[in-house]
């Protein structure tokens, strides 16, 4: 199994349940995290990031972490400063119409939503609202060109569109994609020669449906457009995908292996859960199962079953753990507080 990873967690992609696999992985094999400085939970977003952002680097020892899957601006430089050259580099995406929708609601404080009623009326007027000077304005544009580390306000010429994807090519050994997540998550098994419980999981940090709205076909065209680069990004590693699940993996197994996959996250699920599946922050009976809740979104959380005890109680609760709550945990597990 590969243990040296760099996972760059792309904002509302399904990125947070890919980081509790990676959590999970990491803690059950005795890896070590690249921790945000002091504990924290983002790698100085959004700035690009450099290795002094990560606890317990230092240019004058050579010490290198397994795993990197905070939240950070890709700079690969500085992130081969804190990895082994043996790591294997992925991210996962997500189509770019539903991803603005969602960043509209989690991130309706930022300064280019937080003056309109809905996205519609942003997309309708969106230079009236976006300021390109802002240092927030990434939550509104190319979302994912921005986290890849290339400039979200760039220009959208052929020539400079295919520089970006070959530079993504060039740092990144596979992307997944958020719609087809079980398949994804069959190609991620492969590629890093994984077992089936290593990549099984329960979605994280998901809305509540009734804060998701459907956009009409008008806005989705404009959203595509006002989002070229993300959309760029997107169609061009959708279609690789499935030309390296095809390379690697083949229909047949695919779907044999998708089978399988969907199979035991239902058995965990009735082996873990309290009714059927997620509930509403509150009805999160465990405050340290609540997720945080940001923006206009209502995250979801779960309820374990009483009395689950041993080796099943640990993996159950390990599953339905929030993104923070994780990280908090293995960061006093890396860096124990020194004792009284």
């Amino acid at each position: 199994p590969k243990t040296d990873i760099v996972f760059l967690k792309v904002h509302k992609s399904a990125s947070s349940t890919v980081m509790n696999i990676l959590f999970r992985f990491g803690e059950t094999h005795n890896l070590t995290f690249a921790f945000p400085q002091g504990g924290g939970f983002q790698l100085s977003y959004p700035y690009h990031f450099l290795a002094r952002f990560v606890q317990g680097f230092s240019p004058r020892s050579p010490r290198r972490f397994n795993i990197l899957c905070h939240h950070m601006r890709f700079l690969q430089p500085e992130v081969q400063k804190v990895v082994p050259s043996s790591a294997v580099y992925f991210s996962i995406l997500r189509n770019p119409v539903q991803l603005m929708e969602s960043s509209f609601v989690y991130y309706k404080g930022s300064s280019a939503f937080s003056r309109v009623r809905s996205l519609e009326e942003f997309l309708s007027q969106p230079y009236r609202y976006y300021n390109p000077a802002s240092g927030d304005r990434h939550y509104a544009r190319n979302l994912i060109t921005f986290d890849f580390g290339f400039n979200p306000d760039g220009d959208v010429s052929p020539e400079r569109v295919q520089l970006m994807l070959k530079a993504i090519e060039a740092s990144f050994d596979f992307l997944l994609i958020s719609e087809y997540f079980d398949e994804s998550m069959v190609l991620l098994k492969e590629l890093l020669c994984w077992d089936l419980d290593s990549v099984v999981s329960f979605p994280l940090n998901t809305r509540d449906s009734s804060t998701k709205s459907a956009l009409p076909a008008s806005a989705a065209e404009k959203l595509k457009a006002w989002n070229r680069l993300d959309w760029e990004i997107y169609t061009h590693f959708n279609r690789t995908f499935w030309e390296r699940i095809e390379r690697a993996v083949g229909p047949e197994r695919l779907r044999r292996e998708v089978r399988a996959l969907r199979r035991r996250r239902a058995e965990l699920a009735r082996a873990c859960l309290q009714g059927s599946g997620s509930v509403g922050p509150r009805d999160i009976k465990d405050s340290s199962l609540r997720p945080l809740q940001y923006g206009g979104a209502r995250i979801m959380g779960y309820n374990l079953k009483q009395g689950l005890a041993g080796q099943l109680e640990r993996t159950c609760r390990r599953l339905v753990t929030p993104e923070l709550q994780y990280s908090s945990l293995l960061y006093k597990k890396q860096f124990p507080p020194p004792p009284p």
